[in-house]
Parts: C-alpha cells; structure tokens; sequence
C-alpha cells in the first residue's frame, strides 16, 4: 500500500497541517483508522494537560528528615505520629523494609 502527505485542518486551532507518509504508514500498522484530528502542537499540548490532569501544582510542606535532620519538602501534610524522610533516607528505610 502506498501513501501520500495529506494536508490536513486541525480541529483545535485551524491550523493546516501535513499528515506525512510516514505517518499513514504508521498509523495503518498499529491498525489505527482515523486520521488525527489535531496538529502536532495540539497535540503536544493536550497531552501537557492529560498529564497534569488539570490540577493545580501540588501544595509541597517543609519538614526535617528523622534520619538526618535534613531540610526538604514533600508533597503531602506530614503526621506528627509518623517520621517524615528524606528522599535519600526513604529509600534507605525502604530497601531495609524489604530485606
């Protein structure tokens, strides 16, 4: 089967893009029929906010680590009645654990 570039209008923004060969060729051995419907920016950019999942950035919480006393910050709201480590000292006391 042979292919050609395909200009094509993207549904995002309007802007006109080239669905290459290469592309086609792509998309027909992974079994995928329908050609895309954005171009690559809009792309790109959907996938930025798939990946955030529309959140906000997370609130990081300065704390000291049990380990080492070590200033850091992590993403959650520390318990007093648990230690808070590290990254260095966590995945010590995690290889530890599973030993």
């Amino acid at each position: 089967m042979s292919f050609a570039d395909k200009t094509l209008k993207c549904r995002e923004c309007g802007a006109a893009f080239v669905f290459t060969a290469g592309e086609q060729a792509f998309y027909a051995e992974k079994g995928l029929q329908n050609e895309p419907q954005r171009c690559s920016e809009c792309r790109a950019a959907r996938r930025r906010e798939r990946q955030q999942g529309g959140r906000e950035p997370r609130e990081m919480h300065e704390v000291v680590c049990a380990n080492c006393g070590a200033h850091t910050t992590v993403p959650f709201t520390p318990r007093f009645d648990r230690p808070v480590y590290c990254s260095t000292c966590f995945d010590r006391v995690r290889a530890q654990a599973r030993t």
